[in-house]
């Protein structure tokens, strides 16, 4: 055996014995993370939905468990409702109805409805202006990706000598609200 065969063995068995557990593992905790995430968006989009409406505290639970993996989150929230218009040639006069309804989307976003959920102001957390109201018919999604780099990347990152600029944790989750609850 050569000097060459032998320098070749060792690194194939370092690498047999070192470094692809170590990247399933990172793998593997990545999907736990993933998993983690995504029950914790499905539970709380679907919490929205039967009760039809957030609260800040909901909201806080939220991103504890989202936290709870290791990993920092952006989070994007929107809530949508459907207007329905009847068409009049003249507004003031029932007459000139058109026959034909336009549909339009009002659309809400996560600075809105952060700006409901925590405002300037030093409202108790269980305060009712506090809670952002939804309707039955509306639709409502979350959508999460990760903004650090995860175990995963920051490993493979570190054998390709390149930057792992992949999300690795993305999850778009929604629905129609089903409930309205007092």
């Amino acid at each position: 055996m050569n000097a060459l065969e032998k320098v070749f063995a060792i690194f194939m068995a370092v690498c047999l014995l070192y470094l692809f557990p170590l990247s399933h593992m990172f793998e593997q905790e990545d999907e736990i993370s993933y998993l983690v995430a995504f029950q914790s968006v499905t539970d709380f989009v679907d919490r929205v939905r039967d009760k039809g409406y957030i609260t800040p505290r909901m909201y806080n639970e939220f991103e504890e468990r989202l936290s709870a993996t290791g990993n920092s989150y952006d989070i994007d929230m929107q809530h949508a409702r459907k207007r329905y218009t009847p068409v009049y040639q003249d507004p003031a006069n029932a007459s000139t109805f058109q026959n034909r309804i336009e549909v339009h989307d009002e659309i809400w976003y996560q600075s809105q409805i952060m700006q409901i959920l925590f405002p300037d102001n030093a409202l108790p957390m269980d305060q009712s202006e506090r809670r952002y109201e939804l309707h039955i018919g509306d639709m409502f999604e979350v959508t999460i990706k990760n903004k650090n780099p995860t175990q995963a990347g920051v490993f493979h990152s570190f054998l390709t000598q390149q930057e792992d600029s992949s999300t690795r944790i993305f999850i778009p989750y929604g629905g129609m609200v089903r409930n309205e609850d007092d």
